[in-house]
């Protein structure tokens, strides 16, 4: 052999043993039947191993492929561990090597870890959250999203050094409008979409934009925080019942002759009702008939079960009074506070005249992360995999509430959005019953705070899309232990 081939194996094998000094081999002991995220228990045995001075400051961490085989769990799981980790200053990163313990910057704390809950083995401590607006991060697409964010600043970086235009990314408008018309067949264009942080913030700028609309006719039961808005705004609110066999009853449009009229016609809020296509052509010719503008809600239209669903009333309205408005917190991500609303063209000059005072107030790097993410087609491989994951979740709580609780309780509202309606039959009030709940270590939903008259006495609201299916199980069995005794 050769002595410089000799030097090169020398080097070799003293880099390797420096290496092995270095690399760590640990198993931390994951409680699968803990509600604590699988993450957060390894940010917390890593944390509390560095405290304890078991890790100490330059050891490498294992790579996110041999944990995850070792452990069994996801290589999402073990990078969102790392990246928090990294996030607080507990290790770096040494490019091309791997992470390594940054012990020194926070030797001298005290750690205790999460505070976690566990399964119906001890329900005082379990905290499951039935709210039909939670996203289970498993399900999230975080490799995509952070490709996506991180290409908006690698290419727009230029575009993200000047003040968004009003309305939004003219690239994310543009999508939405080829979204909407493909989806609901909502005939539009970049130019009529407005792009917003939140519904409730794009509605109250709705509302300055339609000031002479003083009288609004909204559904009852209805959407609270929509109706909180219109009466904050000194609208005067007047009710169009929604009747669980006919729905919307028309002819209180016709008596109150509103001259807004706010609607979830795809999926009711609370009642998970759709309406019919008959039902939506009445209604777009009594708001002509009486003049009023519609705006029409689509909320969580992405989400339909057991049939195709109906074309929106904007696809539908032959006249320009109709606003439609939408969100990606229902089927993306709540924090991400994206909304939009499609104006028609007579509101146009008023609403860009309203955003010069008021600016946009969504991140451009949000809004072309987003715009990648939709022109990627990862928005509908996302969209694909949500209804299939939402279908299934949503038959096994079906199954569990017929199994728990049998003839005490009367399901509806189940055939569309990430949520069902329970009316519970055993002589107990909505009050009594979310306490019971919440005792347990359960969260449920009312819904009397969406009525204006005829209030159920026992009628609650029941999320699945934050949960996973064991949640799911458990859950209702720890409601039948509270409310079955």
């Amino acid at each position: 052999m050769k002595q410089n081939e000799k030097g090169h194996l020398i080097t070799f094998f003293a880099r390797q043993f420096e290496r092995s000094k270095h690399d760590m081999d640990v198993t931390p002991f994951l409680d699968r039947e803990s509600t604590i995220p699988l993450y957060k228990q390894l940010i917390d045995y890593f944390k509390n191993n560095m405290h304890d001075g078991a890790l100490r400051k330059g050891m490498k961490l294992p790579s996110k492929r041999s944990l995850s085989n070792k452990l069994h769990i996801s290589q999402t799981t073990v990078e969102r561990c790392y990246e928090q980790l990294l996030a607080e200053g507990y290790i770096f990163s040494r490019p091309r090597s791997g992470m390594y313990v940054d012990y020194g910057a926070v030797s001298c704390l005290h750690y205790k870890g999460s505070q976690g809950v566990r399964s119906p083995k001890h329900p005082a401590s379990t905290v499951i959250d039935f709210h039909y607006g939670h996203v289970n991060s498993e399900d999230f697409p975080l490799h995509s999203w952070k490709k996506s964010v991180s290409l908006s600043y690698d290419f727009h970086l230029d575009r993200l050094c000047k003040p968004s235009d009003e309305f939004g990314e003219h690239s994310l408008r543009s999508l939405i409008a080829d979204y909407v018309y493909q989806a609901r067949g909502v005939n539009t264009s970049a130019d009529h979409v407005y792009v917003g942080s939140t519904t409730s913030y794009v509605l109250t700028l709705l509302c300055y934009v339609l000031d002479e609309c003083q009288r609004v006719g909204f559904e009852d039961p209805g959407y609270p925080r929509s109706r909180e808005i219109f009466t904050l705004l000194k609208k005067e609110v007047v009710p169009l019942r929604v009747d669980h066999t006919e729905g919307l009853l028309l002819g209180d449009i016709h008596s109150t002759k509103p001259d807004l009229i706010y609607v979830t016609p795809s999926h009711h809020y609370p009642l998970g009702s759709r309406m019919t296509l008959q039902k939506r052509v009445e209604l777009l010719q009594s708001a002509e008939d009486v003049g009023a503008y519609i705006i029409e809600d689509d909320y969580d239209s992405e989400f339909h079960y057991t049939t195709e669903p109906l074309p929106s009333l904007h696809a539908l309205a032959k006249r320009d009074n109709l606003i439609y408005m939408g969100t990606f917190s229902r089927s993306f991500l709540p924090s991400l506070r994206l909304s939009y609303m499609i104006l028609p063209k007579s509101l146009l000059p008023r609403m860009q005249k309203l955003t010069l005072l008021y600016k946009q107030t969504v991140s451009s790097s949000q809004q072309l992360a987003l715009a990648d993410f939709m022109e990627r087609r990862e928005w509908t491989i996302h969209l694909n995999k949500m209804r299939t994951m939402y279908t299934k979740k949503k038959t096994v709580l079906l199954n569990e509430l017929k199994h728990s609780f049998g003839d005490t309780i009367h399901i509806h509202g189940h055939l569309a959005g990430p949520r069902v309606l329970i009316d519970v039959l055993l002589d107990k009030g909505e009050k009594q019953l979310i306490e019971e709940a919440d005792a347990a270590g359960v969260k449920v939903y009312p819904t009397s705070h969406a009525y204006l008259s005829d209030t159920p006495p026992a009628t609650l609201q029941l999320g699945f899309s934050g949960l996973t299916i064991e949640d799911i199980q458990n859950g209702i069995q720890l409601l039948k232990e509270a409310w079955v005794r």
